[in-house]
């Protein structure tokens, strides 16, 4: 405490400084525990703050600040001396001290009572004063401080209202006080009343900017609910200020106040209010507008009565009319869709008060009513036609009334403005009529004087509006507008000369508006249709707009005949002249250019012009970085839009919509609400600045020099402001044509040119005026860009150098170090890196210069540019400027923010710099980490909102390089308080940092957020509110909400972030808070689905209350008047709790739409993540182990219920999100089952809920885009399967069929309110949807007939269930189908036709019907391809299952459908069926309609699997292939296909290439079954010639097999060969999952030899291929069939090779069967076996056997082969080849060695096989080949069987085994002659016996050994009687054999006594069959 008693010096030693600030941090953090020395504290630091200088006084009143608000009501006693003491600093010349008072205050008036009450008037005309020539920060400051105060007064805070009797305010004195302030200014309150009247002295723009923004927090403090009560003062108090005379005294302050009062309704009506509120609102704003209208009416039709008053009422009027209809615009526009019952409630009556403000005397209230209307129809589509029409009429019938053509002209330029906003846009039609009303206008203009004006205006304008609708509607008008507009303007000079003498004053006007209007629609044309300026067009544009520039030079001859009044008229000529010629090309108008820049040049150095008008375009000319130098940062506050009136340049922030009507119809600037023209003397500037930047790079080297120097002779001739206005407005010139070089690419010129240029720059780097160093900085840049020279750049470098070092003023300092700054950000680091060392020792001595914050200010800027253009070259000087950096944060005093500022940009610039080093761990590295940690804390703690959002945005960049390194848990909170900041850039910071953390480490954040809520909850006692999420009382969510015990801690950050987005207006800031939304979802919704499920269902709910919000009014009224009657004091208690206990705005409706997406998100990461979000039964059991598991299929009722509380809402939007999220819930939980109810679906239970949700969409008045949608949902349910009974799905279902009538009503049916391509989308998607329910009843129907049984006895079940049924249930959904399958086919077909032609390329276009097709008009045929494109693919399945259900055989009975039919669809039926609509409609045969049917659908799926575009979802790839398979699945189109070669091999290579750019396995199985049906097709088509030869020529027995591929040559010719197609294709497959086959893949050096296992998917796909290849030869001639086998042999055995590896369970893979198949297919082709080809033929199946055994050769190193597919491959070749082939000795040795090793082999299930497959060689017909392997294999076999005694089999296998053995045995024995009999009985029946057990033995055998006894027993019963003769021989040979049988026989026939025949014997077949192979032979 000690420095603070001697602190009678001045305070400015740093040191004391410190002090102060230190007593103030202890008072804060501990309040009363000081206790009673604070007032010795106040005492001090009151007197030394009398003596200090500015920067000592802010820090005390900062103190001050601190010690109040940490002793709260304690320190009473010294409130009045802070008070006196402070208020007089309210006006410090320094800007710092007037904020540091203002907080001061506000912490004061918290418990000061006499600030507002005694002292209220007091404390408000101090507020005033303060605001006189103040910044902003101190604008923010105080009107905090003013509003607060205010709201205080009107309503106090309990706790101080109980201790003292206090006298309230009432509100009308409050709103007076606030009023005083907005019309007079600071000044004056004691000036007599009759003086205040009096008119005079304008008001300051400042104190009037401020205390608008007072007006804002007054009624913030007071809450959402105040405002809702008191709206309709509130309106009319503010309303009052416009309407008063010293609100408007000149134009511009007029325009100044409107935009104020609009600022202050926007800021509180659109942020406090929620959506109902928001709709009463609109209701008193409407019943404000009629008030006005009435009034002024009474005034207009009373003329004679004392003129002047009136006139002044209605002049004030239009003020007021302007504000209310902008802002009931707004809202309209804000509550879109949920703004309905406004429009619907006929006591409102809201259209008919806006448009009867059309007939306004005043232009600028007709303008702003027409604005209005266009909001309303943007926000409710479906009055936008109504509207037009309404309009079109009154016009009609008003024409006489001048102010009625001017307003309803302007009402349909502003409707056709709003179409493009409105997706569906307006029938054509509409466009016609347009045309109509405004040529009409124009014919008879020049009928009536009075009129004439008027009438030209609206009917150009109109046309300019007409253009907004895009070239498919000007189109149709173009020869017609061209007409018009050369009919303008004279056709040649000497008509040009002869209208100079005729005319006067009026008509001249008359010509010179049409004129300009003319221009102005013509400009429209070429920037909305750029795609139909042709050449020609432009050449016929160009006649007019000549004319005119000849005209222009005409103009001061005229004005000087008629006055002075032209000017304006001239101007706007001159402003659409300069419009329209900047967006054509130059080169079309090159020969004028000598006279345009002659204009243009005049223009900007305003030649002609005695006013100094400023252009508005330098800013945004200027680099955007450069915003801390030109204050330009302003743009990016919530204020903008009343800041912008204290700019320097002239008239800035004025625009209104009268400077210039055109702008009603054109497309908003992006960021403002309402579009604002500036007036008309700007706008011609800025026009010619921006032209002369269009035409500069054209021009020749010499004029530029001309130019150049003439600018420079105008700066030397102006004086004083108007030197400084020249300058700036060549300035911008300069950098525009500088900026149109640059992106020309183009050079400056020649050495002169460059001079002269340098000269004009360099002069202006001296400059006072900082906004013209900077854009000479900026022009210094871009030359050094443009002329690119390095001599040319060191120059100017050294230039700027050697004046900094001599230098000493602040100008030319800062001039020339942002020169500097500039060179290097425009030449980048390499162009000016020898420059690098100078520019930064120069800046860096320069930032030290404490003496000019302007100079540090500069010069850190530029160093921060050079630091981010020079990249990595700057490493070297990182160290140094760091530590300047850190010294300067510390040094230079906080009130200089600026500093502050670009202190940050330095420290961003750096981190960027070092990069990703930051995470390394060296020395140097972790210092320089340190020091920006360090600089980044500093900056945080900085007062100012710019330089915190800096200091986050460095932190940001610190994250991305170095996570680790930054501290989350104290970064998290501070940026959490911050996004309830005041300050839209700070939020905006904020918002983009979470973002970022978000995208990394989303639990942390939000974990860390959490923490900071439970700090402020430990805080409550202290009466400072900690809180972050607090921004002013009454505010959303914030502290208040714990009155009601309910913490916002359960929603955490992402509840703050989405309540945030009800808030927030600015589209930067919401599209992140979505992204760190959406960022959060991804990685927390799967682990809480329960709590985001809750939020996103907290939001939608609001849209359940809203539907109760129709019947506005009503209940509400009754209870306000209690209110009324309850007493003062008990209102004054409760009040305040009310405000707190709700949050203020229910969530809206965008808000509403995007946690509806937020849902379908949350189902998407479920699919994702497990399994047991889509089972029930999983999710419960796994919530049974852990409670704390949750999953999605647990809260389906809630998912279920938020689709449909979004799908049923207002809003349109919303409705389409509920849809799309409804159609996912379906899709993705359709085949849930339900655990309880076995056979049930867990969805069933919600039809209800699904059919109520979709009831809705069908309705008449739905916008297409939404009963599109619901269509798609019923399609999706209907084939989903949930609903098995049809009753049930009836519901659905008749929605669809009476969607159907509307698509068979025909075209012009219905009442037009969109564009006709609307009709077209719900119409395709009325059949898309039948198509889908098509497909699927299909499949339903062809699975019950692969398997009826099951069906019938389900049916039995549910008979049970539903007493009866009416028909099998798998039928079910096709009996729904069936009634309207007759007009849906030809529907379909008549959609794929249209869709075909809309296909055909653009030369075609004369090809497409004239009057469009069945579902499309050709004004729209743009739009209509898109809906084409998305329904075509399942309408072609669909009409390929038709056509392959009925066999082609219905013909399109086109008698009938045509007379059901209107007209319309008459025609458009002939055209679908390609006859002129007069023949007689049956000239078709069946075979050409089906013909045609068949190239329709091959043409479409061609024409779409050539080139799929990426982006096509893979289910139109997947529904295509798959119509081609069906299709070609009927006789019908095979014999269509076959028969013309080139189009299956067209079809083919399609294929191909479609495998070449789709991946998934789905696509290539379907690809190669559509190949099979192509190639089964030309097979059947071969077969049938062949037979029809054979028929004819039996004689010649050669012919018919040389048919086929190949011919007599064997050549196929790729392009034109089916096979060569096929192969090419089949082969890709191949190698795509089999790599290896290919030499030249495994060859490559990328190829990694890795033999990988195929998966089920791929095993499938090489099986089907390899089917089909081995299908493959029999299309072709023996020639042709030696060229292709040796390949597809090749492939086969490798593909047999690859894939035949042994398995644990024995199964065979596909690919190995398909490879048997093959090789059986080819070894046994009848075709091959002719002469010429027997030799060729013979090797290949030679070699192909060798290949074959080689494979076989057991290796170490391969997998274990799979012998029995190698055997089986083997015994198919010598069952299927002749002996002459096969029967080589060295090819018979390597079978039988393949068999031998079989039979030793150890595996059971292989000696099983083989034995197998030995009985088939043995039992071959042909001896010769059968008898070696007997005599080689059957003696190894006895052996093998004898040892079967000593080894008994253990299992099935085993004994398998042997039993095979066994019965090859008995063939052999069969086979043998009958003298060899015995001797091979002796084998067998031994073999036998000795497999029999004795009794003892039998007992205790396995079941495989018992199992064995019983099949000897078995066997040798049925020999005996077989071979009686021989058997007794063998048996009498041996008779211990006998003994041995004797007793077997004897002890099973005892057994079977007893089992009394337990199981029938084994039979045993005949002839042995092979099991698992008999496929093969």
């Amino acid at each position: 405490m000690k420095p603070a008693d001697c602190q009678t010096r001045v305070l400015s030693v740093p040191r004391e400084l410190a002090a102060v600030a230190c007593v103030g941090a202890f008072y804060e953090k501990m309040g009363r525990m000081l206790g009673s020395s604070f007032p010795e504290t106040v005492n001090n630091l009151l007197k030394s703050l009398k003596s200090a200088e500015s920067q000592g006084r802010s820090e005390i009143l900062m103190s001050l600040q601190k010690v109040l608000s940490g002793l709260g009501g304690a320190a009473a006693s010294c409130h009045r001396d802070i008070y006196k003491n402070a208020r007089s600093l309210l006006t410090d010349r320094s800007m710092a001290v007037r904020c540091a008072v203002a907080k001061c205050l506000l912490e004061l008036q918290n418990e000061a009572v006499f600030m507002w009450t005694a002292e209220l008037e007091n404390v408000a005309t101090l507020c005033f004063k303060a605001l006189e020539n103040s910044n902003y920060g101190v604008r923010v400051a105080v009107s905090k401080l003013l509003g607060t105060v205010m709201a205080t007064a009107l309503i106090p805070k309990q706790a101080t209202v109980m201790r003292q009797n206090v006298k309230r305010a009432t509100l009308e004195e409050v709103l007076e006080l606030m009023a005083t302030g907005f019309l007079r200014g600071g000044s004056g309150f004691l000036k007599s009343g009759g003086e205040m009247l009096k008119v005079g002295g304008s008001v300051n723009r400042e104190v009037r900017v401020g205390v608008t923004q007072a007006y804002v927090v007054f009624v913030t403090t007071l809450g959402g609910q105040w405002l809702e009560r008191n709206f309709a003062t509130f309106l009319s108090h503010v309303l009052d200020l416009v309407s008063h005379p010293r609100a408007t005294q000149t134009h511009v302050e007029a325009v100044y106040s409107r935009r104020c009062v609009s600022f202050i309704l926007r800021a509180t009506v659109g942020s406090l209010l929620g959506e109902k509120a928001q709709i009463a609102a609109a209701k008193d704003i409407c019943q404000a507008i009629g008030k006005q209208m009435k009034a002024v009416e009474a005034v207009v039709n009373d003329a004679n009565s004392e003129n002047k008053s009136g006139a002044a009422d209605v002049a004030a009027s239009q003020h007021v009319m302007v504000c209310a209809l902008q802002e009931l615009g707004s809202l309209v526009q804000s509550l879109n869709a949920t703004a309905s019952p406004l429009i619907q409630e006929p006591s409102i009556g809201l259209l008919e008060t806006v448009t009867s403000v059309l007939l306004h005397p005043s232009m600028a209230a007709r303008l702003a009513a027409a604005w209005c209307l266009r909001c309303v129809a943007v926000a409710l589509p479906f009055q936008l036609t109504p509207f037009l029409d309404r309009c079109a009429e009154r016009l009609n019938n008003l024409k006489t009334s001048p102010e009625a053509v001017s307003g309803y002209s302007f009402a349909m330029a502003a409707l056709l403005g709003g179409v493009h906003q409105c997706p569906l846009g307006i029938p054509h039609a509409k466009g016609k009529m347009v045309v109509s009303i405004a040529e009409d206008l124009l014919r008879t203009a020049a009928q009536n004087s009075r009129l004439s004006l008027q009438r030209t205006q609206a009917g150009w304008l109109l046309l300019g509006a007409l253009m907004t609708l895009g070239p498919s509607v000007v189109r149709y008008h173009l020869p017609k507008m061209l007409l018009l507009w050369r009919n303008v303007f004279p056709r040649s000079l000497k008509e040009l000369e002869a209208e100079k003498a005729r005319g006067d004053s009026f008509t001249w006007q008359v010509t010179l508006e049409g004129r300009a209007g003319a221009l102005c629609a013509m400009r429209s044309f070429v920037a909305h249709c750029p795609e139909l300026l042709t050449e020609d067009v432009i050449r016929k544009l160009m006649t007019p707009i000549e004319c005119a520039m000849t005209m222009m030079s005409h103009i001061p001859s005229v004005i000087k005949a008629h006055g002075a009044h032209l000017k304006a008229s001239a101007a706007m000529v001159r402003l659409r002249l300069y419009d329209i010629l900047a967006l054509l090309p130059p080169k079309t108008y090159e020969g004028s250019f000598n006279a345009l820049l002659r204009e243009l040049v005049a223009e900007f150095t305003l030649t002609d012009n005695s006013a100094n008008t400023t252009t508005s375009l330098l800013r945004s000319l200027c680099h955007y970085d450069d915003s801390v130098l030109l204050g330009s940062w302003l743009q990016e506050t919530d204020h903008k839009s009343i800041e912008d009136q204290l700019q320097p340049n002239s008239a800035s922030g004025s625009g209104a919509l009268e400077h210039d009507p055109s702008s009603i119809y054109l497309r908003i600037p992006a960021g403002e609400a309402v579009p604002g023209p500036l007036p008309l003397g700007v706008s011609v500037i800025d026009a010619s600045v921006a032209l002369f930047g269009v035409v500069f790079p054209h021009v020749s080297y010499k004029h530029r020099l001309q130019m150049l120097d003439h600018f420079a002779e105008c700066v030397k001739q102006a004086k004083g402001v108007r030197q400084q206005a020249v300058q700036l407005n060549i300035f911008t010139a300069v950098l525009s044509a500088l900026k149109g070089l640059a992106e020309n690419k183009s050079t400056l010129g020649p050495e002169e040119v460059r001079k002269s240029a340098l000269t004009l720059v360099m002069g202006a780097l001296d400059n006072p005026n900082p906004i013209l160093r900077c854009a000479a900085g900026e022009a210094l840049g871009r030359m050094a860009q443009v002329v690119g020279e390095a001599s040319f750049i060191a120059r100017m470098a050294q230039y700027s150098f050697d004046k900094l070092k001599s230098a000493r003023d602040v100008v030319s300092r800062t001039g020339h170090s942002l020169a500097l700054g500039c060179l290097h950000r425009y030449v980048g680091g390499i162009g000016s890196g020898q420059h690098l060392k100078t520019s930064v020792s120069i800046l860096l001595a320069l930032a030290q210069d404490g003496t000019s914050p302007e100079v540090q200010t500069w010069s850190l800027h530029s160093l921060a540019l050079i630091v981010d253009s020079s990249g990595p070259m700057y490493r070297g000087y990182v160290e140094p400027t760091l530590s300047l950096v850190l010294t300067l944060l510390l040094t230079v005093p906080p009130s200089h923010t600026e500093v502050h500022q670009c202190l940050g940009r330095c420290l961003g610039a750096i981190i960027t710099t070092v990069g990703p080093e930051l995470q390394g761990n060296g020395a140097t590295i972790s210092t320089i980490r340190s020091s920006c940690l360090v600089g980044c804390a500093i900056t945080q703690d900085h007062s100012d909102s710019l330089v915190q959002a800096a200091a986050i945005s460095c932190l940001q960049q610190l994250h991305m390089f170095a996570p680790r390194h930054v501290n989350l848990s104290s970064l998290v909170p501070s940026l959490c308080v911050h996004l309830c900041s005041s300050h839209l850039l700070l939020r905006r910071a904020a918002v983009a940092c979470l973002r970022q953390l978000a995208q990394r480490e989303a639990a942390e954040v939000c974990e860390y957020a959490m923490s900071l809520v439970k700090n402020a909850g430990e805080k409550e006692n202290s009466n400072i509110n900690i809180n972050p999420f607090a921004p002013g009382a009454g505010s959303r969510r914030d502290t208040h909400s714990r009155h009601q015990g309910i913490n916002i801690t359960e929603t955490g950050l992402e509840g703050v972030l989405f309540g945030m987005l009800d808030r927030e207006t600015d589209r930067k800031l919401c599209s992140d808070i979505h992204d760190t939304l959406g960022h959060m979802l991804s990685s927390l919704a799967v682990e809480n689905l329960s709590h985001w499920l809750m939020l996103c269902k907290d939001v939608l709910a609001a849209s359940s209350d809203m539907s109760t919000a129709a019947p506005l009014g009503g209940g509400k009224d009754e209870e306000s008047e209690k209110k009324d009657e309850m007493d003062d004091d008990t209102m004054f208690t409760t009040l305040g709790e009310e405000d707190k206990s709700k949050p203020s705005v229910a969530p809206r409706w965008a808000t509403r739409v995007f946690a509806a997406d937020c849902l379908c998100r949350v189902i998407m990461l479920c699919e994702n993540a497990n399994k047991a979000h889509f089972d029930l039964a999983l999710a419960r059991s796994a919530r049974l182990k852990n409670p704390k598991n949750d999953f999605l299929v647990l809260h389906l009722s809630d998912l279920i219920r938020m689709a449909f509380m979004a799908a049923t809402d207002h809003s349109n939007q919303l409705r389409m999100a509920g849809l799309q999220a409804l159609e996912d819930i379906i899709k993705k939980f359709a085949s849930v089952p339900e655990p309880e109810f076995p056979g049930h679906v867990i969805l069933e239970q919600y039809q209800a809920n699904v059919g109520a949700a979709l009831r809705p969409a069908f309705s008449q008045d739905t916008p297409s885009d939404i009963t599109a949608k619901a269509c798609q949902v019923c399609s999706a349910w209907i084939g989903s399967g949930v609903v098995s009974d049809l009753n049930d799905l009836r519901r659905v279902h008749n929605l669809l069929v009476s969607s159907l009538d509307k698509v068979q009503a025909g075209k012009g049916s219905s009442s037009q309110l969109y564009r006709e391509s609307a009709t077209t989308m719900e119409k395709l998607a009325v059949l898309k949807a039948w198509a889908e329910v098509y497909v699927v009843a299909m499949k339903i129907k062809k699975e019950a007939e692969t398997k009826p049984k099951r069906v019938l006895k389900s049916t039995e079940e549910d008979e049970d269930d539903f007493g009866t049924v009416d028909e099998l249930p798998p039928d079910s959904l096709i009996t729904l189908v069936q009634p309207e399958l007759p007009a849906l086919s030809r529907l379909w077909l008549a959609a794929l036709k249209d869709y075909a032609l809309l296909t055909l390329p653009a030369e075609f276009a004369t090809q497409l019907p004239p009057d469009g097709g069945a579902f499309y008009t050709p004004e729209t045929i743009d739009t209509a391809r898109l809906h084409y494109r998305n329904s075509w693919a399942p309408i072609l399945h669909a009409v390929a299952l038709w056509l392959n259900s009925t066999g082609f055989n219905a013909s399109e009975s086109t008698e009938e459908t045509t007379a059901s039919m209107p007209n319309s669809q008459k025609r458009a039926t002939s055209i679908m069926l390609n006859q002129t609509p007069g023949t007689p409609p049956t000239t078709k045969s069946l075979p050409e309609i089906n013909k045609d049917r068949m190239h329709l659908i091959l043409g479409v799926s061609i024409q779409f699997l050539c080139s799929p575009r990426p982006e096509e979802p893979v289910e139109h790839v997947t529904s295509c292939l798959q119509a081609l398979r069906t299709l070609l699945d009927s006789p019908c189109a095979r014999i269509h296909i076959a028969e013309d070669q080139l189009l299956g091999v067209e079809l083919l290579s399609v294929l191909h290439r479609l495998l070449l750019t789709w991946d998934p396995p789905s696509v290539q199985l379907l690809v190669t079954g559509v190949v099979q049906q192509i190639v089964r097709a030309a097979q059947d088509y071969l077969q049938e010639k062949r037979n029809t030869l054979n028929e004819d020529d039996i004689e010649e027995k050669e012919n018919p097999l040389a048919l086929g591929e190949g011919g007599e040559s064997g050549g196929l010719v790729p392009g034109k060969s089916l096979v060569f197609a096929a192969m090419e294709l089949l082969m890709f497959i191949l190698v795509r999952h089999m790599p290896h086959l290919s030499s030249k893949v495994s060859d490559s050096p990328s190829h990694v030899a890795t033999k990988s296992h195929l998966s089920e998917e791929s095993a499938r796909l090489v099986a089907a291929t390899v089917t089909i290849l081995s299908d493959l030869p029999s299309l072709c001639s023996p020639a042709g069939c030696m060229t292709i086998l040796p390949t597809i042999l090749f492939l086969i055995t490798r593909v047999l090779k690859e894939t035949a590896v042994k398995s644990a369970d024995n199964q065979v893979p596909p690919p190995v069967s398909a490879a048997l198949q093959g090789i059986k297919t080819i070894v046994t082709l009848p075709t091959v076996k002719t002469d010429e080809t027997q030799k060729q033929w013979t090797g290949l199946i030679r070699s192909t056997l060798a290949s074959i055994l080689e494979y076989s050769q057991p290796e170490a190193s391969k997998p274990v082969l799979d012998e029995v597919s190698i055997l089986t491959a083997i015994t198919l070749f010598l069952w299927s080849a002749s002996t002459e082939i096969i029967g080589v000795q060295c090819l018979q040795n390597g079978c039988m060695n393949r068999f031998k090793s079989a039979l030793n082999s150890c595996d059971p299930w292989v000696q099983a096989k083989c034995y197998q497959l030995l009985l088939s060689v043995f039992q071959h017909t042909n001896r010769a080949l059968s008898t070696p392997y007997i005599h080689s294999l059957a003696p190894i076999m006895v052996e093998k069987l004898k040892a079967v005694e000593r080894s008994r089999p253990n299992n099935n296998l085993e004994l398998l085994a042997v039993q095979e053995g066994i019965k090859v045995l008995e063939t052999l024995v069969a086979l043998g002659e009958e003298q060899n009999r015995v001797q091979l009985l002796a084998l067998l029946v031994p073999t036998l016996i000795s497999y029999l057990l004795n009794e003892n033995a039998f007992a205790s055998a396995s079941t495989a050994s018992k199992d064995l006894h019983e099949f000897a027993l078995q066997n040798l019963m049925h020999i005996g009687p077989l071979y009686p003769h021989a058997f007794k021989t063998v048996m009498g040979a041996a008779p211990e054999l006998k003994t041995r049988l004797e007793t077997a026989v004897r002890a099973s026939q005892a057994s079977k006594a007893k089992a009394a025949a337990r199981q029938p014997p084994p039979t045993v077949h005949s002839t042995p069959t092979i099991k698992l192979k008999t496929s093969f032979f």
